[in-house]
């Protein structure tokens, strides 16, 4: 008596039976190896904080502003306003930074 064939859709269902299988197997071999990594980094001590002085924190700020605005101006608008930093101060250069980028 010869043999049934089977179907294409009949291969490709147990086809994706095998992946799945396989993919199982795969996360149950992962699922160890992650618990094991997570308690290691959890044993190590913890991330620092960084405390920052009000007056670093304010000095943050303003080079944020300042980077801020020189990433909007084109190059000769940068050299004036470096120029106005190293002369009048960091203030001066913001002021002068949101004047040339409103342009």
């Amino acid at each position: 008596m010869p043999k049934a064939r089977r179907s294409p859709i009949t291969n490709q269902v147990r086809s994706m039976r095998a992946s799945v299988r396989h993919f199982e197997t795969a996360l149950r071999r992962l699922v160890p190896a992650l618990a094991q990594a997570t308690t290691a980094r959890s044993a190590k001590s913890p991330a620092r904080t960084l405390r920052l002085s009000p007056e670093r924190r304010r000095a943050l700020e303003l080079q944020g502003r300042y980077l801020g605005y020189m990433r909007q101006l084109k190059p000769g608008q940068k050299a004036k306003v470096r120029a106005a930093k190293a002369k009048n101060g960091m203030k001066a250069a913001i002021a002068m930074a949101k004047r040339l980028a409103k342009r």
